[in-house]
């Protein structure tokens, strides 16, 4: 019971990288864009009637979701692998609500699979508004792992403390 009242370390490493660097924040941008874009493709569809707005809006769900689950694998990777991130409120909840995400794209991109045009008037806008909003809080979740916590910044408790030293202190 003692052990839950330290700190954690700052600076956790990661497991999957390439050369030192976390492969999870290079995927994430891809999903968190096309996942963003839906809205307002779904906007420009309903403002201007142009189908076309609305196909773009099924791609952009599609393609977010799909690799939405590439960052989430790579995530869950890290979660499971890398006990300082495990041991952190922050990275379940950040877990938790990127499932969520993926499971509220992955709807909005079968809802328009039959009907694009349709799928964005019954409910299409309303799942990617939602989807936003749990972009937002995965984002802002995912960073306080990075900007509070350190992880997968490589940064090491001695690093840390040569750096307040020198007056580069990390707030």
């Amino acid at each position: 019971m003692k052990k839950l009242g330290h700190p954690l370390p700052l600076g956790t490493h990661t497991a999957v990288a390439i050369a030192r660097h976390p492969i999870h924040p290079m995927v994430v941008p891809f999903p968190i864009a096309f996942l963003l874009a839906v809205v307002a493709t779904d906007v420009a569809f309903l403002m201007t009637g142009d189908e076309f707005w609305a196909r773009a809006s099924l791609w952009l769900a599609g393609g977010g979701t799909g690799l939405g689950f590439v960052a989430g694998i790579i995530g869950t990777l890290e979660l499971l692998i890398i006990k300082g991130i495990r041991h952190r409120a922050a990275g379940w909840s950040h877990f938790v609500v990127a499932v969520m995400l993926l499971a509220v794209g992955f709807i909005n991109w079968l809802s328009r699979l039959g009907d694009p045009l349709q799928a964005v008037m019954q409910g299409g806008l309303a799942l990617s508004l939602l989807g936003a909003l749990l972009v937002a809080l995965a984002g802002w979740l995912g960073g306080e792992l990075v900007f509070e916590h350190h992880v997968g910044l490589g940064k090491h408790q001695q690093q840390d403390r040569a750096d307040e030293h020198d007056g580069h202190r990390n707030e």
